[in-house]
């Protein structure tokens, strides 16, 4: 309880001082559903596996995380049959301290060489008790994505995970907002435990939004504590010097995950990296290329605009996109729905991105339901509503979109929509 008080009071003071330096919120939300909690079962042992999700890394290997309460062996036994490990592999441990909270020890294995689309089945710290299965992504075209943002742990996001889970995708794209523990670092625990059962199956490649920061001036000065504790992902790979941003290829995409809330000048790490990567995207291998972007470069709800991590961004990394043919950018960060055209500049392109704000996961914040009125031309759907996106990528040449809404529980497809890569466009070669 005394920890708990601490924190109450470490994050009253936080939310002073953000209040002392112009955090306003513009636009009024209505009300969300409650947040939920999920607590670790009664019969787990200190050393029983939790929080378990995974994540690519490379072609043919995949990054599987856990969490104990006390120290076990950071192995991981896998096989293609159930409880038939063939294989083992090694990797490290690692806990962290945040104010007045020491985490879990927390596991980072890397298994493989693995074949593609094929299901293994594995156990974490050799914990005989807890089996999981995964199935690998496939090889080539097609695959499927699932993407949603701004998920938090409330009822609406218990409904969006419910529909996902019915979904037959091969890898989660997140832009952002995962947990919204905002200093309470036992809500990152029970945001593992929510997600373990889709997380722990498929891989969730995400990337950072302002929630994740958790810097407290003078008490707390490091970023991203938790977020890089937990949830590592393959930036060392891809020739990035930080886990806030980096790239992967999934079958014939190329996915950039860039970071809203580090360095984005020219002069950065990040900017120079962004360059540096798209230079070396072959087209003939990866027909497409996605970003994802926690602040939207494109707007139009009354909600976060104006903000640098949007306008500076845009000012200084949407030339590099455009000219690199980036088929769509993904963004979350305000709670609702929209989609534009291909734009660039503010002005329709035909060989610029598609931009989609999907910051409507289930977040306990609310929606964020006024738009800016007259809609320009360049926004083709926005909607209030909490869901989450299919996209199937088909071939080389076609993926179709499908955004779906959920109304009253149920996963109505609201926004369905096909797009051809801008790589099969003669009028957008470069």
């Amino acid at each position: 309880m005394a920890v708990m008080k601490g924190q109450v009071l470490v994050f009253a003071l936080a939310m002073a001082f953000a209040g002392l330096i112009g955090c306003v919120v513009s636009y009024d939300r209505p009300p969300a559903r409650k947040d939920i909690s999920i607590l670790q079962p009664n019969d787990f042992s200190p050393t029983s596996p939790q929080q378990v999700h995974i994540s690519v890394v490379g072609p043919d290997k995949m990054r599987i995380s856990w969490i104990t309460q006390s120290s076990a062996p950071a192995v991981v036994e896998y096989g293609t049959s159930p409880q038939n490990y063939t294989n083992s592999a090694t990797g490290t441990s690692s806990s962290y301290r945040y104010l007045l909270y020491k985490s879990g020890q927390i596991y980072d294995v890397v298994i493989g060489p693995l074949n593609q689309n094929t299901v293994y089945y594995y156990r974490c710290s050799s914990e005989s008790t807890r089996e999981f299965s995964f199935k690998t992504p496939p090889a080539q075209l097609p695959i499927k994505f699932v993407v949603v943002g701004d998920l938090g742990q409330t009822d609406w996001t218990n409904s969006t995970l419910q529909h996902i889970g019915q979904s037959d995708y091969d890898m989660l794209l997140l832009p952002g907002d995962l947990a919204y523990a905002d200093l309470f670092q036992h809500m990152w625990d029970s945001f593992g435990r929510l997600v373990e059962p889709l997380a722990s199956q498929r891989p969730w490649m995400v990337t950072q939004g302002n929630h994740e920061v958790e810097k407290i001036p003078l008490i707390h000065k490091t970023p991203f504590t938790a977020y890089n504790a937990r949830w590592r992902m393959p930036y060392e790979e891809s020739g990035s010097n930080s886990n806030l941003y980096y790239s992967f290829d999934a079958a014939g995409v190329h996915v950039i995950m860039l970071g809203s809330y580090t360095d984005f000048d020219p002069d950065s790490d990040q900017f120079k990296w962004l360059q540096a990567d798209l230079g070396k995207i072959d087209r003939g291998k990866t027909p497409w290329i996605f970003a994802l972007v926690h602040a939207p470069w494109y707007n139009t709800n009354t909600a976060h605009q104006g903000e640098s991590e949007s306008d500076l961004m845009k000012k200084n990394m949407e030339e590099l996109l455009y000219k690199a043919r980036v088929d769509i950018v993904f963004a979350g960060h305000v709670h609702a729905y929209e989609r534009f055209t291909r734009v660039y500049n503010g002005n329709a392109d035909n060989c610029a991105p598609v931009y989609i704000t999907i910051g409507d996961g289930g977040n306990r914040e609310g929606l964020a339901n006024k738009y800016l009125d007259p809609k320009p031309e360049t926004s083709v759907f926005r909607e209030a509503s909490f869901g989450h996106a299919q996209l199937e990528v088909v071939n080389a040449t076609h993926a179709v979109w499908m955004w779906h809404r959920n109304d009253d529980d149920v996963a109505v497809s609201s926004d369905t929509v096909w797009f051809t890569s801008l790589s099969s466009d003669p009028a957008c070669k470069l």
